[in-house]
């Protein structure tokens, strides 16, 4: 059946067109068509039909057009260079790791380069940890001559070299033909020069001087090129791991919107429809606990909406006829039904989206000592390699070009990057561990290099300084009523409210065992509270209109209200049958230790600063009991990724601490993003260190061990240069004329082995590190 002569089948009833677009079914009187190749087409809706006039054989010739391919756009860049963008995968010609895609998707598998070197690292590990073992313990077994067991070496060598270290060499190959040294060029070279020459030595070991003979054959170091192979794979595995969290909090963020919406027909007729088939003007119904499919406007009924993951305000916000909701946040126990006015990329969550996005691949890359100077390093070596193979091949000793042969691979083989290599990511490893047993998390290097930095401090309000959540405060009696009877009869109203505050109310009445009663007419009012009837008096709990709505004098009560909201807190009062009864106050609690933390942050040196959607008068009370000077009230999102950049653009190192969604753009363009631990995923993915308990005071642990973890990184990376200071002029045999001696490639290994050891053994004393904060 041809795809037009499917899409004109229509069914008994005459409803059930398919839109070529979508895939939706349609009715054959749907104002929404157009004419291609003499067939009538009918849409949805008119997005569908600006789609397909736009390209109709896209629509109508799938086969042809739909073929396995990224999606339209898709762009890739590197996570190391981010001035790299390409269009399809593929290698940086700067660094050579792989491009990732700049907007990952939800139906995004595993890296495939990940899946790639794990399959060649295990598949190899054990070759490369049988010719270890060979050519350490090899000699002392007389069950292999020396001929056979360097054949030996080769055949289980070969493979790890050639197979697992396949990928390496081609960035070795494209870091020569992009002129562009980095660290493939030395891996290459030097696993390259110790294969090749362990080669030569095994298929002509008669080109080589007799005092290169031990054990009874001609020394090779088949082991040092496959190992140097397989701990490079494990090298990448861990990198690639941990890169992968970047886009996690881009998929976690894309995860919140919900999967289908359901919207409402012109003839009363409901349907769950895809969320990318939504268009503007769409009418949609939300049922109690669902999530808001889209950006629109309350059409019809009445709910509490949760917008903490834009707000981070915990208390959910009453929404009537008329009100703005915004998509993915959660709808409460009312129904409705709401006007689609935004969708796709142009809603609150696809920007939040984008911000984190934009921040992430702006973020500036690590810039370690080694980096700097790998351009120079690589070229010296390769030019003293050079020098030392002419100089030996034409002035030297006879034979002359086995020695220059020697000397050269010598030289290659010292100068083989692998303490340089080892300096940062052991350092990183035991710093990490150190940091996890304190109670904070490091996603990766960079945090670990910029925290000690840090001169600026912007902190959220709720769920960071503050618990997150409504907790009772205090209740007071007016008049004969007694303020536990206030408190009861409170929570006898409330009891049967899915609210926050109301939760607060009946958990204090319940710890204090007061005897609840059944509440009956109860009402919500929106935006101002609630009433019903409790032991057959009529209750009102609210705010001061509603208690001018029902005549009740507050009298003094509304002094005492204004202190408690002054103090941040969020103060109701009970009416019984139309006289004021008494007040009860609920409050978000400051963490314990959140006031300590800042204390000891400002007594450092940083500079700390509030930054909530809350309002700004619970802002300043919150600031007032922990010392913050500086505060800045009901911002959004895209306000606190702002502010950020300003202080940035004015010369400070920011860090942001925060724990909910809508810190996740401000944490991702921050130096260094700061999550609790007890918050939400999004913010954890966008931060690059989180407070496992949500305790502040581990900001002050974390500073430490990152000026802990620099200073070790500078003494490894100095002992690393050191090291190839000495050694390269010594594999070169400069001391030859004076001494007679030659370096072999098996004393350079040996060194380069000694170099890393002792780089991994000075990481190791992090593990005693002291910690004097906290």
């Amino acid at each position: 059946m041809t795809p037009h002569a499917e899409h004109d089948h229509v069914h008994a009833d005459g409803s059930a067109l398919i839109d070529p677009v979508c895939g939706m079914k349609v009715r054959t009187d749907s104002p929404h068509h157009a004419v291609h190749a003499g067939s009538d087409y009918r849409f949805c809706s008119a997005g569908c039909r600006t789609k397909f006039v736009a390209d109709p054989d896209r629509y109508v010739n799938p086969k042809d057009t739909h073929v396995e391919q990224p999606p339209v756009g898709s762009q890739y860049t590197c996570p190391m260079h981010p001035q790299i963008v390409r269009d399809a995968p593929g290698n940086c010609p700067i660094c050579g790791m792989a491009l990732e895609p700049m907007m990952p998707s939800l139906d995004d598998d595993e890296n495939p380069e990940l899946t790639d070197f794990r399959r060649r690292f295990w598949w190899t590990l054990p070759l490369s940890l049988a010719v270890l073992a060979l050519a350490m313990f090899g000699h002392r077994t007389t069950l292999l001559a020396a001929t056979s067991r360097t054949w030996l070496e080769l055949a289980i060598t070969a493979p790890v070299v050639l197979w697992a270290g396949w990928p390496f060499f081609q960035r070795w190959a494209q870091s020569i033909a992009n002129r562009s040294p980095n660290m493939w060029t030395l891996i290459g070279t030097g696993v390259g020069a110790a294969f090749v020459y362990s080669v030569v030595a095994t298929l002509a070991p008669g080109l080589f001087p007799d005092s290169f003979r031990e054990h009874g054959r001609v020394g090779v170091y088949f082991e040092a090129a496959a190992i140097i192979v397989s701990l490079t794979l494990m090298g990448q595995l861990l990198e690639l791991k941990a890169r992968s969290s970047t886009s996690a909090a881009l998929k976690a963020l894309l995860g919140l919107a919900p999967k289908t919406a359901r919207r409402l027909g012109a003839d009363g007729t409901e349907e769950d429809i895809p969320l990318t088939h939504v268009h503007v003007g769409d009418r949609l119904r939300v049922r109690p606990g669902e999530k808001l499919p889209v950006d629109g406007e309350v059409l019809e009924g009445r709910s509490s909406v949760d917008e903490s993951m834009l707000t981070g305000e915990p208390i959910p916000v009453e929404k009537t006829v008329g009100d703005k909701v915004i998509g993915a946040t959660l709808n409460g126990t009312g129904a409705l039904i709401m006007r689609a006015d935004k969708v796709g990329s142009e809603t609150v969550l696809a920007q939040i989206v984008q911000l984190v996005a934009q921040a992430q691949r702006s973020r500036a890359p690590m810039q370690r000592l080694a980096d700097k100077v790998s351009f120079w390093f690589v070229l010296a070596v390769l030019a003293v390699s050079i020098v030392t193979f002419v100089v030996w091949g034409m002035f030297g000793p006879e034979p002359s070009w086995t020695y220059a042969v020697v000397n050269a691979v010598a030289v290659l083989i010292i100068a083989c990057p692998c303490a340089l290599g080892l300096a940062t990511p052991m350092t990183v490893m035991v710093a990490s561990g150190r940091a996890a047993q304190a109670g904070v998390l490091f996603r990766d290097a960079e945090a670990i290099e910029r925290l000690r930095t840090i001169d600026t401090l912007i902190v959220d309000k709720t769920g960071t300084l503050t618990q997150g959540r409504p907790a009772f405060r205090e209740v007071t009696g007016h008049g004969d009523v007694s303020a536990d009877e206030v408190l009861r009869l409170a929570a006898s109203l409330d009891q049967g409210s899915e609210h926050p505050l109301a939760d607060a109310i009946v958990t204090e009445a319940r710890r204090r065992n007061l005897t609840l009663s059944r509440a009956e007419s109860f009402e919500s009012v929106t935006g101002l509270g609630v009433r019903g009837r409790v032991d057959g008096h009529t209750l009102v709990l609210g705010n001061a209109a509603l208690m001018q709505e029902v005549a009740a004098d507050v009298g003094t009560l509304a002094a005492a209200a204004e202190g408690l909201r002054i103090d941040g807190a969020t103060a109701m009062f009970l009416a019984v049958d139309g006289r004021a009864a008494g007040l009860i106050a609920v409050t978000d609690p400051i963490k314990d230790g959140a006031a300590a933390a800042i204390n000891a942050l400002q007594a450092a040196g940083m500079r700390v600063v509030m930054a909530t959607g809350d309002g700004r008068t619970t802002a300043e009370a919150v600031a007032r009991h922990l010392g913050i000077d500086e505060v800045h009230g009901e911002v959004r999102p895209k306000d606190k990724a702002d502010l950020v950049q300003r202080l940035k653009a004015d010369g400070r190192r920011v860090a942001m601490a925060g724990d909910g969604i809508n810190d996740a753009p401000a944490l991702a363009v921050a130096d260094v993003g700061i999550a609790m631990g007890t918050g939400t995923d999004v913010a954890m993915y966008s931060a690059q260190v989180t407070l496992v308990k949500g305790d502040l005071r581990g900001i002050g642990r974390a500073r430490e061990i990152s000026q802990a973890a620099v200073a070790n990184m500078r003494q490894n990376l100095g002992f690393a240069f050191l090291y190839n200071a000495l050694g390269v002029p010594v594999a070169a045999s400069v001391h030859y004329p004076a001494f007679g001696l030659l370096l072999s490639p098996m004393l350079a290994a040996l060194a380069m082995s000694l170099s890393s050891v002792s780089v991994v053994a000075n990481a190791l004393r992090l593990r005693a590190a002291p910690l004097r904060s906290g």
